[in-house]
């Protein structure tokens, strides 16, 4: 076991529950740390219930294509907690996290912390302690009181969209999630919302008019869409005609805008057209719909098989995922699904039964909150699929496998089985921490 998931393990054990919000523990520590978080390059905050990674990761490209320095925190991980952590452009070392970490339990002195509080300390030190141009600052869940809500004047941020997700902590109905998610829009701070239910959006504009803070709204104050094999941006500024985003799919299309809008805010004279298109075209985002080639897992198929993978965990993400399979050409498809309790899975997996011609279920390895695959089964006959419980992937890659004609074979329905698909492509294994501790 690495050092860093050793430190890890020790960190999960500070406070009881994995998800208590609550900023005066975050508070309490980063004063101890020298408020790290006041020592930092402008941030932009992203937060929202679907899009923030991806929509952060077009941010980065563009912005690196200009020549930037950029710092980037994310979560969950997937395969490595290092992901979370990019310092200046590369993934935090392991000596670097590791000596980050036992500075912040120490500062800490074993009084009760959440696992995400402190790690997210220890990423702002990093942050602190290396110069960037920006740091773009993903929110863990929610905003109001999430842990990385303790900037205060960040440069702009962005609430890519609204939906049904984690209703045990944020409320039941879009509204109330939408009021959590609003948390994060500072006093005249700009903010850009990504297309969402109108109620929700109401709600936000309501906290965005209170704190007098400028809006920048899809559908109204810019679009973005494709044309004739082109990305089309359009606001009050003008028109861009780029090229299609390396990401697949036509949600992307909308992830992609946030970002544009997201520059346009911040007027930054570095960042010029040709840089936007540059970053649309190298964007790399892991589990967003990706293709696998080139691995362990991928090299077992049969000639003419596809593999590809999607973390997406909700209704609104089974949506956009059945829409992105329909835009592909056509090719029988074949889904392993696994996925956790925490989850609606008939409403994420609706939209997709009718797309499948076999489904094959799993119980996530190593996770306290999987569903039984035998449940999962269940769950898409019940929908008019054919679908059979598996042993483990390996299991579910050999059936797939033996279909005919060859399939597109999708993995999909957690961001923590993605994290056991990649670490299998890559010939490694996932990291010690597990995925209930990983928001």
């Amino acid at each position: 076991m690495a050092l860093s998931d050793t430190i890890l393990t020790r960190l999960l054990q500070l406070h009881p529950k994995v998800i208590d919000f609550n900023l005066e523990r975050m508070h309490r520590i980063l004063a101890k740390l020298g408020n790290p978080e006041r020592k930092l390059p402008p941030v932009i905050h992203v937060g929202g219930t679907n899009g923030k990674g991806s929509t952060q990761a077009f941010l980065r490209s563009m912005m690196e294509a200009a020549g930037l320095t950029v710092h980037a925190y994310t979560s969950p991980h997937l395969v490595r907690f290092h992901e979370r952590v990019r310092v200046a452009g590369a993934l935090i070392s392991e000596e670097n996290l590791s000596a980050l970490l036992e500075e912040c339990e120490a500062v800490n002195g074993g009084e009760p912390i959440t696992f995400f509080e402190i790690t997210t300390a220890a990423a702002f030190l990093a942050f602190s302690r290396t110069k960037a141009d920006y740091l773009l600052l993903e929110v863990g869940l929610g905003g109001r009181l999430d842990a990385t809500n303790v900037i205060d004047h960040p440069a702009a941020c962005c609430i890519t969209s609204i939906g049904l997700d984690h209703q045990q902590y944020l409320g039941e109905t879009l509204e109330l999630i939408a009021g959590e998610k609003a948390g994060i829009i500072k006093r005249g701070v700009p903010c850009v919302l990504g297309f969402m239910p109108q109620a929700a959006r109401d709600v936000i504009e309501a906290v965005a008019d209170k704190a007098r803070a400028p809006l920048a709204i899809a559908g109204q104050d810019w679009d973005c869409f494709s044309q004739h094999g082109r990305l089309v941006f359009q606001d009050a500024d003008g028109l861009l005609d780029l090229p299609l985003p390396a990401l697949p799919g036509p949600h992307q299309f909308q992830n992609a805008g946030n970002a544009i809008a997201i520059l346009r805010a911040l007027k930054d004279a570095r960042i010029n057209d040709e840089h936007i298109a540059t970053g649309l075209k190298n964007v790399t985002w892991p589990a967003r719909l990706q293709r696998l080639s080139k691995g362990g897992l991928s090299r077992q198929l049969p000639e003419g098989c596809e593999l590809w993978l999607d973390g997406g965990h909700n209704a609104d993400a089974g949506v956009v995922l059945e829409q992105a399979l329909k835009a592909m050409p056509q090719k029988p498809l074949a889904i392993i699904w696994g996925m956790l309790n925490t989850k609606d899975a008939t409403q994420f997996f609706r939209p997709l039964a009718a797309l499948a011609q076999q489904v094959f279920t799993l119980t996530i390895p190593g996770e306290p909150n999987a569903i039984p695959g035998e449940v999962l089964a269940e769950t898409v006959r019940k929908l008019g699929t054919p679908a059979e419980p598996v042993n483990d992937l390996q299991d579910a890659m050999r059936r797939a496998s033996l279909l005919r004609p060859p399939h597109r074979i999708l993995i999909c329905g957690s961001l923590y089985l993605a994290g056991h698909v990649l670490a299998a492509e890559e010939g490694t294994s996932p990291s010690a921490i597990s995925g209930t501790a990983r928001r």
